[in-house]
């Protein structure tokens, strides 16, 4: 890959391109008191919002308090690239190798899901730049593109769209010197993630739920009176039904300290292009890209015509460690630069104005993962593994069907039914993450398995992207 220069990534903006589009409003005053709930939701990031939205819409006359740790946004729902996935299982193939059975119908669900997400955005007018263009993987290698064969040839098997570009046609596509071919998925959508989780915020704010931002959540534990008391550093909930949405953030539960874990994902943003910079590259339409490797990148337009380049480096760090510093690194801005310079050499004259991190969390079966505590009374969904923008809401259904005590189509499944295998402690787990990383970028390279990967296969551990 061949390095880029300096001048592209001097000076970048270490903050979100979406919280310099949109303000971010005043934030509501932290929780100062003691406040009686019927469902408290700790978490205001998508999984949170939707949570609280959809319990209010279902019975307005419940009293939903919701405590958010930072501001609304701060996090992943505000720091993510927007694009929003039609399926609830990390793709159709994570599905299929996982649960075969169930794959169609959790595909289903998966388009209902979105189709659910596209009715709210209209109910309460939130203008979140969202569209549905669909997205192209491009493969940058013969085996790539196999599997990508391979993958379309079965994915009408389980009720997903899809067309094969084949190498004839790839130049209808990109003008990438890289790509050999690609796969267009239909069905997948793009949106401004910051614009949406703060119109979510709104909606629920105008239907009566009470946020608490700059409020932690330090302890949850059962009161005298069977209610679920929650301490913050200044005040407490005291709730009959909780649901816990801090997915990459430190457990509230003892049993969640080894479902998921942290892991840092990056992006960059280059500066408004011109059209004529978009013809050079091919890209005149509005679909998101991904690549078809196991370090990919994705990328999108934004409404100003700048290009989101994110992905490749997924960092975890010894412990679980959770700091804001991480979420700055500029050996990461460097890399993602030299492969966007080498994916589209026709724009090496356009600079970066943004590049920033955000947290993950990823589970050993790379998507939802949810359960509940406390004799029915807490629930919890984590372990979205990066595709959370669309698979939250669907989480957070299955939190308040759990709450509620509702045997459902989605309480049936078995990736609800049954927990994730959780990760061994340290000093196994960062060993093992290292020795996954190093050995799906060896595929990357040549196409193969290696032994270890084989045996996370074996399994039941196993993952491609």
């Amino acid at each position: 890959m061949p390095t880029t220069s300096p001048s592209t990534i001097d000076g970048v903006h270490r903050s979100p391109y979406w919280f310099d589009v949109t303000p971010a409003p005043t934030p509501r005053p932290a929780l100062a008191t003691t406040l009686s709930a019927d469902l408290l939701v700790v978490g205001g990031g998508y999984t949170g919002l939707w949570t609280a939205l959809m319990a209010k819409e279902s019975e307005p006359d419940l009293r939903v308090v919701l405590l958010e740790g930072h501001t609304i946004g701060h996090a992943a729902s505000g720091r993510n690239g927007g694009f929003c996935s039609p399926s609830i299982t990390h793709g159709l193939m994570n599905g299929v190798n996982r649960w075969p059975n169930e794959a169609a119908a959790m595909h289903r669900m998966g388009l209902d899901n979105l189709a659910g997400i596209e009715e709210s955005l209209e109910r309460y007018a939130i203008d979140a730049d969202y569209r549905r263009p669909g997205k192209v993987s491009f493969a940058r290698t013969t085996w790539e593109l196999e599997g990508l064969r391979a993958y379309s040839e079965m994915s009408g098997r389980y009720g997903e769209t899809s067309r094969f570009i084949p190498p004839s046609e790839v130049g209808d596509w990109t003008a990438s010197p890289v790509y050999v071919g690609g796969l267009y998925l239909p069905d997948y959508a793009l949106v401004d993630p910051y614009k949406l989780v703060l119109g979510l915020r709104q909606a629920c704010l105008d239907l009566g739920i009470e946020i608490h931002e700059n409020t932690a959540v330090t302890s949850i534990g059962k009161t005298s009176g069977e209610r679920i008391a929650a301490t913050t550093p200044r005040g407490r909930v005291e709730a009959k039904r909780v649901a816990l949405a801090t997915n990459a953030f430190e457990p509230l539960l003892r049993r969640l300290t080894n479902t998921t874990i942290p892991v840092y994902d990056y992006a960059l943003v280059t500066e408004p292009l011109s059209d004529a910079d978009l013809e050079s590259i091919g890209w005149t339409q509005d679909f998101g890209l991904t690549d078809a490797g196991n370090q990919f990148h994705y990328y999108r337009k934004t409404a100003d015509n700048r290009i989101l380049w994110g992905g490749y480096d997924a960092i975890y760090h010894y412990g679980s460690r959770r700091d804001e510093e991480l979420l700055d690194r500029p050996e990461t801005y460097a890399r993602l630069a030299a492969n966007f310079a080498a994916t589209y050499p026709q724009l090496a004259h356009v600079r970066f104005t943004h590049g920033w991190g955000g947290m993950i969390d990823s589970s050993t079966r790379f998507c939802l993962t949810a359960g509940s505590a406390y004799g029915g009374r807490v629930a919890y969904a984590t372990g979205f593994t990066g595709l959370g923008v669309t698979a939250t809401r669907f989480g957070a259904q299955v939190m308040l069907d759990r709450l509620a005590g509702r045997r459902t189509e989605r309480t049936e499944l078995a990736m609800i039914r049954r927990p994730a295998v959780p990760f061994p402690p340290e000093p196994v787990r960062y060993f093992g993450v290292q020795a996954t990383r190093w050995s799906l970028a060896r595929e990357d390279d040549h196409g193969r398995r290696n032994l270890w990967l084989r045996l996370l296969d074996s399994i039941g551990l196993g993952f491609d992207s």
